[in-house]
């Protein structure tokens, strides 16, 4: 007859903490002037010549944490020197 083998003591079950920690990601699209477009490009290649990679995405998402740090009267001041923009989506030719 053959010995039970002992029990190593089953650890509890725990939710994976990395897929727990990723954050919701939400895609969405927008409308900007191509000068102001073109600036991402400029400064991806100004950071290919300073050694780092960095994607659009991240470039929008680093502009979004320096637009939380301004106070609402630096945010108003640049707001007011942006060109207004006709919202919707550009005409299909």
């Amino acid at each position: 007859m053959a010995k039970p083998r002992a029990s190593r003591g089953a650890e509890p079950a725990r939710p994976d903490t990395a897929a727990q920690a990723r954050p919701t990601l939400v895609r969405d699209s927008f409308t900007m002037p191509e000068r102001e477009y073109a600036v991402l490009g400029v400064v991806k290649q100004a950071c290919l010549k300073a050694g780092f990679e960095v994607k659009k995405s991240e470039l929008l998402r680093i502009g979004v944490a320096l637009l939380g740090q301004l106070d609402v009267a630096s945010l108003r001041a640049v707001l007011g020197n942006l060109p207004q923009l006709k919202t919707g989506r550009p005409p299909t030719e």
